[in-house]
């Protein structure tokens, strides 16, 4: 590939473009939640946000969004360059950490949960290593065999996964939570009964269990009332 090829990939795809889409930026935020889109297991079409994967993100950011306060919690998701994992390249989990390197610029020291679906679940769950991770939830994620833990000691880490996915391997999700539990993490495994990979069939019930759990892992809030009043997120 000639120098002129790389750049017109690179523009094609984003890859000078920043990682993270900030939705809800708090003056003094006191954590950060940062959602990971589904994609595919190999693809190297440029990723947009309207595709499906992306949207079927939004319902969960706009349910955070209203359950927690819009002056404490910054709220953000990992721009992908391509769509695809693709192998060795783990593209998607190269632009989760950029994303958190770029996060930490924005909001230094800010302790941050992961919420991410299907191959977004896997690379939030890789990517939890990083220092600033406080938990993971991995809604329906991508386990295959052999995954890492190791990088999940002492972390917070919440798997939902419904017994109708035909996806990705519900029992795949459950071996790595227990994997994980020895490795360290303080890990569970919800069963969604019921549903399916898209998360369409009892939407509320995933909408209120992530809510819920994204809830219980940020720090508790100083100061406050407790009541909800966050902005609108963002639709693009």
């Amino acid at each position: 590939m000639t120098v002129h090829e790389q750049a017109s990939t690179d523009e094609s795809t984003g890859a000078h473009a920043p990682a993270l889409a900030v939705r809800q930026l708090p003056r003094s935020p006191r954590a950060a939640v940062l959602f990971l889109h589904g994609g595919r297991s190999d693809s190297r079409a440029p990723s947009r946000p309207w595709h499906l994967a992306a949207v079927r993100m939004k319902p969960f950011v706009r349910a955070v969004a209203r359950a927690i306060p819009d002056d404490d919690v910054l709220l953000a998701e990992v721009r992908y360059r391509v769509r695809g994992w693709n192998g060795g390249d783990a593209d998607s989990l190269r632009d989760a950490r950029r994303a958190l390197e770029e996060l930490q610029r924005l909001a230094p020291d800010v302790p941050v949960v992961l919420v991410g679906h299907s191959m977004g679940g896997r690379a939030a769950l890789r990517a939890a290593g990083a220092p600033p991770v406080r938990g993971v939830l991995a809604l329906a994620p991508w386990c295959p065999e052999g995954e890492p833990v190791a990088q999940l000691r002492d972390k917070e880490v919440v798997v939902l996964h419904g017994d109708r996915d035909r996806v990705t391997d519900p029992r795949l999700s459950k071996a790595l939570v227990h994997r994980a539990r020895a490795a360290g993490a303080r890990a569970a495994f919800v069963d969604m009964a019921g549903g399916d990979h898209a998360m369409l069939r009892h939407a509320g019930d995933w909408h209120r269990t992530a809510v819920s759990t994204v809830l219980e892992m940020l720090p508790p809030a100083t100061g406050t009332s407790g009541a909800t009043g966050a902005t609108e997120v963002s639709g693009h």
